[in-house]
Parts: C-alpha cells; sequence; structure tokens
C-alpha cells in the first residue's frame, strides 16, 4: 500500500485522464505511480514529457542499455516498482532474463559488455552518495560516447533517481510486469 492514496479517476483534470489513457494502453493498466504524480498534474505533465523525451526511438542510447541503467539506479534506490517495470523493458528490448538476474552483481559477472559496464559505473556513481564522477570515468564515457550521448545518459540516470526515489519514498509496490528470483 502506498503512503499516499490515489484520487478515483474522475478527479483528476482531463489531461492527466490522457495520460492514464496512454498508460492502460501500454501497459494494460494505470500505474500506481501516475495516479501520485497526478495529484501535483502540471507537475506530472512536466514528468511525462521528460520521460517521453529520455524514451524516445531516436536517442544515440539503445532501449537495452537505458533499461538497463535504469533498473540498476532502481535497485540501488529500493524501487520496487521501478525494478519491476524497468526489467520487464529491459527484457522485451532482447536481454535474457539470467542477464536481468544478475545486474545486483553486475562486476562479478560476464554477461555485461565494456560499454554497459561503463554505463552502470557512471550509473552508480551518479545515485550513489560519495562516490563521485572522477575523470577517469569521464575518459571511460568518452570512449563509448559522444558528448550528446554522455549528456542523454547522464539526463537518464538523473531522472530515474527522481523516479526511484519519489516511488520508494511513497511506497510504490511492484505492479507484477516483471518477476525475478531473489539473488543468491
Amino acid at each position: 500500500m502506498t503512503a499516499v492514496t490515489a484520487k478515483p479517476l474522475d478527479q483528476y483534470p482531463w489531461f492527466i485522464r490522457l495520460l492514464f489513457w496512454k498508460q492502460k494502453r501500454t501497459y494494460g493498466k494505470v500505474l500506481e505511480p501516475g495516479l501520485l504524480w497526478g495529484r501535483s498534474p502540471w507537475v506530472f505533465a512536466a514528468e511525462s514529457l521528460l520521460y517521453g523525451a529520455l524514451n524516445r526511438r531516436s536517442s544515440p542510447l539503445s532501449p537495452a542499455l537505458r533499461s538497463l541503467v535504469t533498473v540498476r539506479v532502481s535497485q540501488i534506490n529500493h524501487c520496487a516498482f521501478c525494478v519491476d517495470i524497468n526489467s520487464a523493458t529491459l527484457l522485451k528490448s532482447g536481454a535474457a532474463m539470467e542477464k536481468v538476474e544478475a545486474l545486483s552483481g553486475w562486476r562479478d559477472s560476464p554477461l555485461f559488455t565494456e560499454e554497459e559496464r561503463t554505463a552502470l559505473d557512471y550509473a552508480e556513481a551518479m545515485t550513489i552518495s560519495g562516490a563521485g564522477v572522477t575523470e577517469t570515468l569521464h575518459a571511460r564515457l568518452r570512449r563509448h560516447w559522444d558528448e550528446d550521448a554522455i549528456v542523454e545518459l547522464t539526463g537518464l540516470i538523473a531522472f530515474q533517481n527522481l523516479s526511484s526515489k519519489f516511488n520508494a519514498a511513497l511506497a510504490v509496490p511492484a505492479q507484477g510486469f516483471c518477476v525475478i528470483k531473489p539473488a543468491a
């Protein structure tokens, strides 16, 4: 149960109900976080636009890499909903369940490419307080991406931190998109 309750659907403004319609069409149901963000309609509209910009087809980052990073940030921030939905998206992008299940221990797994390891290092450096982003890490990023893509990756990680911290703070539960075995 979330820390803040959702309102009845007919109490949200019309433009927010349009976003709910899109969620239902995309995911088969209205998402719990949307119901909560919808309590602040203009903030939710802005958050939705930012998500759409980061998740566009023409992004310089592949869908699989974007999903991989969002799952890892969600794990760090203990967002059950985000791990659930982003893991399902990662699977849809072609990743194997074995890779999804190995993500929390990615440093010890041979399943991740050098590009993925660099992005995951960056996600952790941005997300974990005190970890910091070093010049060495910036140099590694430049080996894989141009500056536009690095800005996009940075924005994606920052957005996922916003989203997963919001959901974790309000105790948004998983909605059953992806069942993952607990790590050994």
